[in-house]
């Protein structure tokens, strides 16, 4: 049987709804950073390296907050792509997603999300290739 929401899950709601209310003054970007300078160490590092090749591969895409985690989204405003650093859910790895308007479509099934534990030249290649298509 189900306890409901997690502690995580829940401090994850109440961060939408500050960022929701924060967004009607204070720019992407702005709430952005703040969000990577609350993170721990281990996860900012990965956070920051994964922002800057998003900026990098889609310019077009803006900078927001997504449940308190770094995200960008595309033309209608709603997030494309997003990083979740590992402590957020009290996972061994942080995690690379895509929402529904990222055009990755592959066939019948495709990921839309990619744990990440370690930073290499393999991974950022991956990664620009992926927010390409996602941005498209």
């Amino acid at each position: 049987m189900s306890e409901g929401l997690s502690k995580e899950e829940k401090a994850a709601l109440r961060d939408t709804m500050r960022e929701r209310k924060r967004a009607k003054d204070v720019d992407g970007g702005q709430l952005l950073k703040e969000a990577l300078e609350a993170l721990p160490e281990a996860d900012r590092a990965l956070g920051e390296v994964v922002c800057a090749v998003i900026r990098e591969a889609a310019p077009e895409l803006t900078p927001r907050t997504f449940y308190g985690m770094p995200a960008y989204a595309g033309a209608g405003g709603k997030v494309v792509v997003f990083f979740q650093g590992g402590t957020k859910f009290k996972t061994r790895y942080s995690t690379v997603g895509f929402s529904d308007v990222a055009k990755l479509d592959d066939g019948p099934m495709w990921p839309t999300g990619f744990a990440l534990k370690e930073w290499t030249p393999e991974v950022e290649a991956r990664l620009r290739e992926l927010v390409k298509r996602a941005a498209g």
